[in-house]
């Protein structure tokens, strides 16, 4: 079973994170508004296209990371996969909170692999058909960006494929209000989203779940640890 812990960062990176991402995207949602003429159901179908990338690459993150984690698993219920989120997790609230930036190489790398997909997101503008829509909108997934990978940490360390493709869901989710309103011209309206005291908050919450997301099962096994040692002491 995933963490709703796991669950809450992510869609709360996304929403608060979305400033980050009207500056990576803003020029494909302008291009969607031109092309889409603001019709909000092509909007819709063109970020459906995004959040299955998401999803998907959630699947694949979560697999790998189940299937490496079931490898090191310890004998308590604190592993290595609980720390890993925990501390990404942190990380997230720290660059929603402060405007941190941990992952710039990761995106510079991404940035380079952008430069062979983006002919073929040119090819589909533009966009007149929903087939169009949601195929751009599968490209734009791979678009770098530091938040996504971040986000993805956290679906590595989720714990399987489902598990994993549901935090990069919940993540996606909460990038719809601000890429919908950017989409269909409503940028002002999206960067009211963004005030610096809600993102700061927010983000310095979401260190509070991942602290409490690495605190509950490590205070669950100091408490056990106490009867483990009165049962070892009863003669047999």
């Amino acid at each position: 079973m995933i963490e709703f812990s796991s669950l809450l960062a992510a869609f709360l990176g996304g929403l608060l994170g979305s400033a980050h991402c009207l500056g990576m995207c803003a020029g494909l949602s302008g291009l969607f508004a031109i092309n889409g003429r603001g019709n909000s159901l092509m909007a819709l179908v063109y970020n459906s296209g995004r959040l299955i990338s998401y999803s998907a690459f959630g699947a694949v993150a979560g697999f790998l990371g189940g299937a490496a984690g079931s490898a090191y698993q310890t004998f308590t219920s604190f592993s290595i996969l609980r720390v890993i989120s925990a501390v990404v997790i942190f990380l997230i609230g720290l660059q929603i909170a402060f405007d941190m930036h941990f992952l710039r190489a990761v995106e510079t790398a991404g940035a380079k692999a952008w430069k062979h997909i983006a002919p073929y997101a040119k090819k589909l503008l533009p966009v007149k058909t929903y087939p169009q829509a949601i195929a751009l909108g599968l490209l734009w997934g791979w678009l770098p960006c530091g938040l996504v990978y971040s986000v993805l940490m956290v679906a590595v360390a989720a714990g399987g494929a489902v598990q994993g493709g549901l935090v990069m869901l919940a993540f996606g989710l909460g990038t719809l209000p601000a890429m919908l309103m950017t989409g269909l011209g409503a940028q002002a309206l999206a960067g009211r989203m963004q005030h610096k005291g809600t993102r700061r908050g927010m983000g310095l919450l979401l260190c509070l779940l991942g602290l409490l997301t690495l605190a509950a099962p490590l205070a669950k096994n100091l408490h056990a640890a106490p009867h483990q040692h009165s049962a070892s002491e009863v003669p047999h």
